[in-house]
C-alpha cells in the first residue's frame, strides 16, 4: 500500500493546509494589522494630549483629527517599508521588528519635529504625536511577538520540498536559510538523478525521485513545492506537481520564490525562461505611472538643483585647492536603448586618471581619489550634478546606474539578460545602489544586475518613494563609497 502511495501520484491526496498562507498573504496581515495599531496609538496619544488641555474627548475630536491620522499611518508604512519592516524575515524576529519599527517611529516624529519647528506657533497639533511615539513601538512589539509565536505553530508553518537538487534547487535552498521566516521549514530535496539520492545539500537531503513527491508530500504535511527545475519540465514531473496542486499544495517557481524573499531576480537561474526577466504588464507601461514619475524627476531635480547652488561656490573652491584641474567632470555612458550620452559630475579623482586610456573599475580605497573627492563620494554630492541630465530627459531620478560603453560590451557578454537594464531609463539611484555596495567587477555587476531586474520588474510610485527614501539614509549616514 505505501510503495503504491508513493509511486502512483495520481492516488496520492495531500492533507488541506487551510491556515498555510501565502507570502504575500502574510505581507497584508502585518500591513492590516500594523494600521490598525498605529491609529489606536494615535488616537490613544490624542486622548492623553486631551486630559494634559482639558478638551472634551469625543468622537467629533477623533474625527477633528481623522486627516493626521491618516497621513501619519501613510508615513508609517513608506517608512516601515524603507526600514525593512516588512521582510519576512525581519517580520518573523521580533528584535529585529523592534528595531526596525523603533526606526521608523523615529523617523515620524524627528520629522513631525522639523516641521513643527519652522512652522508659526500653534500651526500644528502637539503632544498626540509625542504620545504616539512613545506607546507605539511597544504596542506594534507586542503585536510582533504574537505574529512570530502563532506563525511557527504547526497549523501555521510553511514545509517545502525543492524538486530538483542541481545548482538552481540548492541556490533556493541557500536562500531559505538566508532570509526565510522562522515559520517556513525546507523538508528537502526530490531528485531523478541516482547519484544525488540520500545526499545532504544546504542542510537538507534528497528524499527520492520526482515520482515519490506526492506521498512524501502527503507523509511530511507539505504545504509548497518549490520547482527548481530551469530546462523544459518532463511529462512525470507535471504528473506528480498537478497530483499536488489538487491536494492544495501550492506550486512555486525557483525564481518566484527567490524574487519575494530577496527582492532580486536570480538571473543566472531563469534558464530558458528569459521572459522572467521583462516587465511584462508592469504597472510602469501605463502613461499615468510614465507621466508621475517624469513629473517628479522635474520637480524634485529643479528643487535639488536650487538648493545646490548654495553649496556649489563652497565646493568648487575645495576641488581647485585640492588638485588642480577642471571642477565638473565629463564622461560617456550608456542610456535607455544604448544611446550613448554624456554625463556630468563634480570631479572626485585626479586628471588623467585613466593615463593609458583602459577603463577601470573604481576601488574601495582607490588612490586616483583625491582627498575632497572622497568626502563627495561618501556624500554623493559628486552625483548632484546628474540632476542637469534628469532634467533633460538622459536620465531618471530612480533607475539602474549607467554604465560606461567599455563595461557594457563586456558585461553583455559575461552575464546574460544584462541588456535588460538599458529597457528604462538609468538613475541617479536605484534599487541596487540602496540594497548593494558600489560596483567594482563583473561578479558585482552581476549582484547589482538582480536587483535591476527586480526594480524594472516592480517599479511603480511606491517603489520609487521607497529608493528615495533609502538613498537619503545612505547619504545622511556617510555610506556613499
Amino acid at each position: 500500500m505505501e510503495e503504491k502511495l508513493l509511486l502512483k501520484p495520481s492516488l496520492a491526496r495531500t492533507r488541506s493546509r487551510s491556515f498555510s498562507m501565502q507570502l504575500a498573504e502574510h505581507r497584508n496581515v502585518l500591513l492590516t494589522v500594523d494600521g490598525v495599531l498605529v491609529v489606536l496609538a494615535l488616537i490613544l496619544g490624542l486622548w492623553f494630549g486631551a486630559q494634559r488641555s482639558n478638551w472634551d474627548f469625543s468622537l467629533a475630536l477623533i474625527l477633528s483629527y481623522s486627516g493626521w491620522f491618516i497621513i501619519v499611518t501613510a508615513v508609517y508604512f513608506v517608512l516601515a517599508t524603507a526600514n525593512n519592516a516588512y521582510q519576512p524575515k525581519v517580520a518573523s524576529d521580533p528584535v529585529a521588528s523592534f528595531v526596525a519599527i523603533s526606526k521608523t517611529v523615529f523617523q515620524i516624529f524627528a520629522v513631525y519635529l522639523l516641521i513643527y519647528a519652522l512652522l508659526p506657533p500653534w500651526s500644528l497639533p502637539r503632544h498626540f504625536v509625542g504620545i504616539f511615539a512613545i506607546i507605539s513601538p511597544f504596542m506594534l512589539l507586542g503585536w510582533r511577538l504574537l505574529y512570530s509565536w502563532a506563525f511557527t505553530k504547526t497549523v501555521f508553518r510553511h514545509k517545502a520540498i525543492i524538486v530538483g537538487a542541481g545548482w538552481a534547487g540548492q541556490t533556493i535552498a541557500k536562500i531559505f536559510t538566508d532570509f526565510a521566516p522562522a515559520h517556513f521549514q525546507l523538508i528537502g530535496f526530490v531528485d531523478d538523478d541516482p547519484a544525488k539520492q540520500q545526499t545532504i545539500f544546504q542542510g537538507a537531503s534528497v528524499l527520492g525521485p520526482v515520482e515519490s513527491l506526492p506521498g512524501l508530500a502527503q507523509v511530511n504535511g507539505v504545504s509548497d513545492v518549490v520547482l527548481a527545475i530551469t530546462r523544459d519540465v518532463p511529462s512525470h514531473v507535471l504528473t506528480s506537481l498537478m497530483a499536488c496542486y489538487e491536494g492544495n499544495i501550492r506550486i512555486s517557481t525557483m525564481s518566484e520564490l527567490y524574487e519575494w524573499l530577496t527582492d532580486r531576480v536570480p538571473v543566472e537561474h531563469i534558464g530558458d525562461n528569459w521572459y522572467v526577466t521583462l516587465p511584462l504588464g508592469s504597472r510602469s507601461q501605463t502613461l499615468a505611472y510614465r507621466a508621475a514619475k517624469r513629473l517628479m524627476d522635474i520637480v524634485i531635480s529643479a528643487v535639488s538643483l536650487l538648493l545646490f547652488m548654495l553649496l556649489f561656490p563652497i565646493l568648487a573652491v575645495l576641488i581647485k585647492f585640492d588638485t588642480p584641474g577642471p571642477i565638473f567632470y565629463r564622461q560617456k555612458r550608456i542610456g535607455r536603448g544604448g544611446h550613448t550620452f554624456e554625463l556630468i559630475k563634480l570631479r572626485s579623482m585626479v586628471v588623467d586618471a585613466e593615463k593609458d586610456g583602459v577603463a577601470k573599475w573604481a576601488d574601495y580605497d582607490d588612490p586616483r581619489v583625491t582627498r575632497i573627492g572622497r568626502f563627495l563620494r561618501q556624500t554623493r554630492l559628486d552625483e548632484v550634478p546628474q540632476l542637469f541630465n534628469v532634467l533633460r530627459g538622459e536620465m531618471s531620478l530612480i533607475g539602474p546606474r549607467p554604465e560606461r560603453p567599455e563595461f557594457v560590451r563586456e558585461l553583455e557578454q559575461e552575464i546574460p539578460f544584462y541588456r535588460t537594464r538599458l529597457t528604462v531609463k538609468p538613475g541617479l539611484t536605484g534599487w541596487a545602489q540602496v540594497n548593494y555596495d558600489y560596483g567594482r567587477s563583473a561578479v558585482d555587476a552581476l549582484e547589482k544586475l538582480r536587483y535591476d531586474l527586480y526594480y524594472i520588474k516592480h517599479q511603480s510610485i511606491h517603489l520609487d518613494v521607497i529608493i528615495l527614501l533609502k538613498t537619503i539614509g545612505t547619504v545622511l549616514m556617510l555610506r556613499g563609497t
